[in-house]
């Protein structure tokens, strides 16, 4: 097997195990190097280099750099140059710059592609907007679990986990994952205080900004949930983008997703003034 097809295989367990990774690809060399325009590597979660991308003297700088993409999603270019050219940590074309320790003075350039798995969105309950949420975030990308009865399943059937309760605890959930309370007055506070005690940073219900304020001071006054992780609840979910239907306003919800992920600046607020059911 060669060594490019080695990496390919990688790639494939590494996305069938839903792993994040970076792909490295030498692009182009200058002077003396021991990679050339085309060596590939995978570097691993755990900062493992897998393949071949230039000798001792430059893996370190790959490293954090794939790791530093792993942390962006971002995916670019990045120059590692002997250290001595190293001035500052831009270059005059503005590709990030690395040093190289190497005593050939070769210049190396590498696009950087970092694999990441699959986001989780958790959708709370089986209204109308709930079923629309999961066909509209699986075709987004997202991971869609869905929380609630199990007698309500043929309601919102296409997730690709169905959990049996609004306890979140053992869900395997990260900061970076999401969670939408679409109960909408099926079991509203349990669904709330489930999803305010997982370690999810984007939280938000669907309904009227009356109705989820009364549930935030209900949370409030059990003592259960922090007050300043209350505060953080995002209601009404989504953009007011004038939507009319469950199909609109579940799409309304997932632009305030992947805004909230891609450009934090335009959802700097918890409150985002969405349409209110």
């Amino acid at each position: 097997m060669t060594h490019a097809s080695k990496i390919f295989d990688l790639i494939e367990r590494l996305r069938a195990d839903d792993e994040d990774f970076c792909v490295a690809t030498v692009v182009r060399t200058a002077n003396l190097t021991s990679a050339k325009a085309g060596a590939k590597a995978v570097v691993t979660g755990d900062g493992e280099i897998h393949g071949f991308v230039g000798g001792g003297c430059v893996t370190g700088a790959v490293r954090k750099a794939a790791l530093e993409a792993m942390t962006t999603g971002r995916p670019h270019m990045v120059r590692i140059r002997p250290k001595e050219e190293v001035t500052g940590d831009v270059d005059a074309d503005g590709s990030p710059l690395y040093k190289s320790s190497c005593p050939s003075g070769g210049t190396v350039e590498i696009f950087l592609e970092p694999m990441k798995a699959a986001r989780k969105i958790v959708i709370c309950g089986s209204s109308p907007v709930a079923q629309a949420l999961v066909a509209i975030a699986k075709a987004t990308g997202f991971a869609v679990v869905h929380a609630g009865a199990s007698d309500a399943r043929d309601r919102t059937q296409g997730a690709d986990e169905y959990l049996d309760s609004f306890d979140l605890a053992d869900a395997g959930l990260q900061p970076g994952d999401c969670i939408v309370i679409a109960t909408q007055g099926t079991r509203d506070r349990d669904a709330l205080r489930g999803a305010l005690a997982s370690p999810v940073a984007y939280v938000s219900m669907i309904g009227s900004r009356r109705k989820i304020e009364s549930l935030r001071n209900g949370l409030a006054k059990e003592g259960a949930i922090s007050a300043d992780r209350l505060a953080e609840l995002r209601g009404p979910a989504g953009f007011d983008i004038g939507a009319v239907g469950p199909e609109e306003i579940a799409l309304s919800v997932v632009t305030e997703i992947v805004a909230y992920f891609r450009q934090p600046d335009v959802v700097d607020t918890p409150v985002s003034g969405a349409v209110e059911t």
